[in-house]
């Protein structure tokens, strides 16, 4: 059976896709390639939000919280009673592998359930959600890959008594580094190659950060750059020149980026310096009829510029242009 649209992605983007493709009796299927709104289940395990509940609604429940900004917590139970509520069917576990476009424009998208044979659906256009959490921007440094760096953090317990370099200047850099500190750690180092911390970190966080850093209790490294990992060591280049830092666990938390594989493979063009497919500004199609990108991933190597409060629209927009031609041709 043909489905009038696939949605790929299960975040709250994805989300807010398949309620307006319910809203406009359009079939479709949604394909997640883990658990619900995955992003948001592997940020940092007390992380509150920056907006206000009221911001991050969608299919008209309200999302009600006791505190101004919700925590992470409260959002996964939110977006389980959307789910639930609107009875919206998706395959968890069953990341899309595939995307082919066949010459009479219907789209072939094949799928690998975790237990279970891989699968190919058909549909007449395609809305790809797929977020930009599980891509990191990587520095490209020799130790990267060492077992003691991570490019994603979720809690300091395992961190107590421990030396922890931060490398980055925004938000999760700054959140991270207060919540090692007030935990335990040993020590905790931010290296962050410009002058001075990002704009965008939230305004109760800043002034919090920069007073720790004015007290020396999180130490700083700014206009300096990360250049080598070792098991013991971080080594940076800075205004003092080359410095080795010891380090026991290094955090890299440089942002995130889409995966633009799928839509490679099926032609769409795609603006290489940012890594962002280039759309249509009005309904987020891609160069290729009928797929469309909607989310973080319409941002590519800037996705943190997207966020629920801004991206649960998008969803709706690229629906409408496709329930509009459905319409137009039925």
């Amino acid at each position: 059976m043909t489905v009038d649209v696939i949605i790929i992605g299960a975040g709250p983007v994805g989300i807010a896709a398949a309620i307006a493709a319910q809203d406009h009796g359009l079939s479709f299927v949604v394909l997640e390639k883990a658990a619900l709104v995955n992003s948001l289940l592997h940020y940092p395990t007390d992380m509150i939000f920056f907006t206000t509940p009221d911001l991050m609604e969608m299919g008209g429940l309200p999302f009600v919280s006791p505190h101004e900004k919700p925590t992470r917590q409260e959002a996964l139970k939110y977006y389980r009673r959307v789910v639930d509520t609107r009875a919206i069917p998706i395959q968890f576990d069953e990341p899309a592998t595939s995307l082919v476009r066949g010459a009479d424009g219907i789209f072939h998208v094949g799928s690998q359930p975790l237990n279970g044979a891989a699968v190919t659906r058909t549909a007449r256009a395609v809305v790809v959600a797929s977020g930009a959490y599980d891509f990191p921007n990587r520095l490209g440094i020799p130790g990267e890959d060492l077992a003691h760096v991570s490019h994603f953090y979720r809690e300091p317990h395992a961190h107590y008594r421990r030396r922890v370099v931060i490398v980055g200047g925004k938000n999760s850099a700054a959140e991270a580094a207060l919540d090692l500190y007030r935990n335990g750690a040993a020590s905790v180092t931010l290296v962050h190659r410009h002058a001075e911390l990002g704009d965008s970190i939230k305004y109760w966080v800043k002034p919090d950060i920069e007073n720790r850093i004015t007290e020396g209790s999180v130490a700083a490294r700014f206009n300096t750059r990360l250049v080598e990992i070792t098991p013991t060591d971080v080594v940076t280049d800075g205004p003092a020149g080359r410095e080795s830092l010891p380090a026991d666990f290094v955090y890299l938390l440089t942002g995130y980026r889409s995966d633009t594989s799928l839509l490679k493979s099926v032609g769409a063009a795609i603006e290489e310096s940012e890594g962002a497919p280039v759309l249509n500004p009005v309904n987020f199609e891609t160069t290729v009829p009928s797929l469309f990108v909607i989310g973080a991933a319409v941002a590519g190597k800037q996705s943190g510029k997207i966020f629920i409060e801004n991206g649960r629209f998008h969803g709706a927009v690229a629906i409408r242009a496709i329930a509009e031609r459905s319409n137009s041709s039925s």
